[in-house]
């Protein structure tokens, strides 16, 4: 069997399934939109995850859960994705609960895989900057890389991106997940670990309609801008140019968000 890419990382998601997907883009969304866009979100996710693999070696995931969902994954990742249980069962270390659990199956996963560092991403990010996969990898990957952990602190508080090149279970511990806090707690938790910290510029996860007002500006470019611009004229990857996102822009274009924001936002028991 041929080695594994240095650097396993793997997006946090669940199938994309209505009125349990997206909920907080209800509304101005309905459920069943609400779960195209997380399937849209997928695709792209692991789709720019393919293309940071180009330029350096990752290996490419979806870390689910519950066990048994492996099916409703059909379709919906960028070919050459692998799947990963990360359901939290089994995983026992101090003060790892909830969805710490979750991550911390996810980097042992990886690590029993044969990878040399391993780094959880978030789903909610379809316009990330490509480069900043390919960064994380090749931090950890490089000289000095046990000794330092990356973060890609999400402008909400939590983070979209968490890598390191050993298991460090404490990186999980005590924190107050889906928090604005989890950032903060997690770089707490590093430098007692004696982590060197190096972090990502932050990023945003679309979790809300101010969020979504934000996609749609950067995936509604006009032709030729935002479909080409993670790559520069000379070869490489731009560090600032969001991710094109095409399954997220064509779904945009589908459902007339672009004209529907602009109008009052809706009440549930209107819809």
């Amino acid at each position: 069997m041929s080695a594994l890419p240095g650097c396993g990382i793997a997006v946090m998601a669940k199938v994309p399934r209505p009125g349990r997907a997206k909920t907080r883009l209800c509304p101005p969304l309905v459920p069943a939109e609400s779960a195209r866009m997380g399937a849209a979100f997928l695709r792209d996710v692991t789709a720019n995850l393919a293309l940071a693999a180009e330029a350096a070696p990752i290996g490419r995931y979806v870390a689910y859960a519950p066990a048994g969902d492996e099916r409703g994954f059909d379709g919906l990742l960028a070919e050459g994705t692998g799947l990963i249980l990360a359901d939290g069962a089994g995983i026992e270390a101090p003060g790892v609960a909830g969805f710490g659990r979750c991550l911390l199956g996810a980097v042992r996963a990886m690590f029993a895989r044969g990878h040399a560092a391993a780094c959880v991403l978030n789903a909610d990010s379809p316009t990330l900057p490509t480069a900043r996969l390919r960064e994380a990898a090749t931090l950890l990957l490089a000289a000095g890389g046990a000794g330092r952990a990356v973060l890609g602190a999400s402008e909400d508080g939590g983070y979209y991106l968490l890598g390191t090149a050993r298991e460090h279970a404490a990186l999980f511990a005590d924190i107050d997940w889906s928090t604005d806090r989890v950032a903060d707690q997690t770089r707490a938790r590093i430098r007692d670990a004696g982590l060197e910290l190096v972090e990502l510029p932050p990023w945003y996860d679309v979790d809300d309609r101010a969020a979504l007002e934000r996609l749609l500006a950067e995936v509604s470019a006009p032709a030729g801008v935002s479909a080409g611009a993670d790559v520069e004229a000379g070869g490489g990857i731009d560090d600032d140019a969001p991710h094109a996102a095409p399954a997220t822009a064509a779904l945009v274009r589908e459902l007339g968000l672009a004209a529907r924001l602009r109008l009052p936002t809706p009440q549930m028991d209107e819809i």
